[in-house]
């Protein structure tokens, strides 16, 4: 092998004077770096015979220059959000992205994975079930195939992008409480297998718990059962002493919207929600959402970025948490005047449902 097949944007950074993140950046052109800092290392580069050329860099590393991309589903729009970043980062240093939906399902996941290993990917990102426990991202590092998590938080071993999950909840809670609410409820996705799920709800505990409140109820459901509003009715039935409700996702935040309705329950008079993750169609609601608001396209360049960087021998770096924002909407108001401990009693529906106590309730 000669010479310059070893050299590395590690090599460059040297040369440079600068850190690897910078070369990356000025490299890809994928972020801010001062004219003369950009000549040093396009210099730097030149002078060490360093090609960002997709060709250059297959000849010179023999490598597949694609990536692995999993996601846990691409109907969710934070998640097509996450994989439009990756993909303008990935292409403009020459990769390309190869995405793939897992559906949720933490097989699914690991047959996934094994299947993009087994094409020769450079690197792989991903959103999963359950990171920490996956047989296959222990092979990837085994083998030395980089790989950057999203929207998880930091699992040891591995990169993420990602929001600080139980800060964000813990500004939910304060929202709800502000305004009155003493009576909370946790709606989750999968909660068992979704460490983003858990973080978020570990959050919104602590900060109940900070305040004096009781332990807010966590209540969890499978997609199937996310996707049919009177199961949702019924599970609100269920608990009607609840008046602000966590959901962990947006989605389910519109859904639990739909299905009050079912059993006479107005939202916010009777029922305040809030989501997580702020996709742009809960702005355009008749009653627009409340939720934490994040970045899933900033989320996605990150993790591109990260991965870039060590695929190009600058090693992984865990970055810090990107930013969050509480976005206020119409579903959230004062909590409601109750009787006897609970909300007042909902308007007469026009659906009837069979009270069946929700097979999905768990205790913390």
């Amino acid at each position: 092998m000669n010479e310059k097949a070893t050299i590395t944007i590690k090599d460059v950074a040297r040369a440079a004077g600068c850190g690897v993140a910078t070369a990356s950046r000025v490299l890809n052109a994928s972020g801010p770096a001062s004219a003369e800092m950009s000549e040093r290392v396009r210099r730097a580069a030149a002078d060490l015979g360093f090609s960002f050329s997709a060709i250059g860099r297959a000849l010179q590393s023999r490598r597949s220059m694609t990536v692995g991309c999993l996601v846990p589903s691409l109907a969710n729009p934070v998640f097509g959000e996450a994989m439009q970043g990756v993909q303008n980062q990935l292409r403009a240093a020459g990769y390309q992205p190869l995405i793939c939906a897992s559906n949720y399902d933490e097989a699914t996941d690991e047959d996934m994975l094994r299947t993009l290993l087994a094409q020769k990917v450079d690197g792989l990102i991903a959103t999963m079930a359950a990171p920490a426990r996956s047989a296959a991202l222990r092979v990837a590092r085994a083998t030395g195939v980089p790989v950057s998590l999203m929207f998880h938080d930091p699992v040891e071993g591995f990169a993420s992008a990602y929001v600080d999950n139980a800060a964000a909840a813990r500004e939910v809670a304060r929202q709800f409480i502000a305004r009155g609410h003493r009576r909370l409820g946790f709606l989750a996705l999968r909660f068992a297998s979704s460490d983003r799920s858990q973080s978020r709800y570990a959050g919104f505990r602590a900060e109940c718990h900070a305040h004096g409140l009781a332990e807010p109820a966590l209540i969890e459901m499978d997609e199937r059962e996310a996707r049919n509003p009177d199961r949702i009715a019924e599970i609100l039935r269920a608990n009607p002493n609840i008046t602000g409700l966590f959901a962990s996702n947006d989605f389910l935040a519109i859904a639990v919207q739909n299905a009050a309705g079912r059993i006479g329950l107005r939202v916010p008079d009777d029922l305040s929600v809030i989501g997580f993750d702020g996709i742009d169609i809960g702005r355009l609601l008749n009653l627009p959402l409340a939720t934490i608001e994040t970045d899933a396209g900033a989320m996605g360049c990150q993790a591109a970025h990260s991965l870039l960087i060590a695929m190009q021998g600058g090693g992984m770096h865990q970055a810090p948490p990107l930013p969050f924002v509480f976005r206020a909407g119409a579903t959230l108001a004062a909590a409601p005047e109750k009787k006897d401990g609970g909300r007042a009693a909902p308007r007469p529906s026009p659906v009837t449902l069979a009270s069946v106590p929700p097979k999905t309730r768990m205790n913390p």
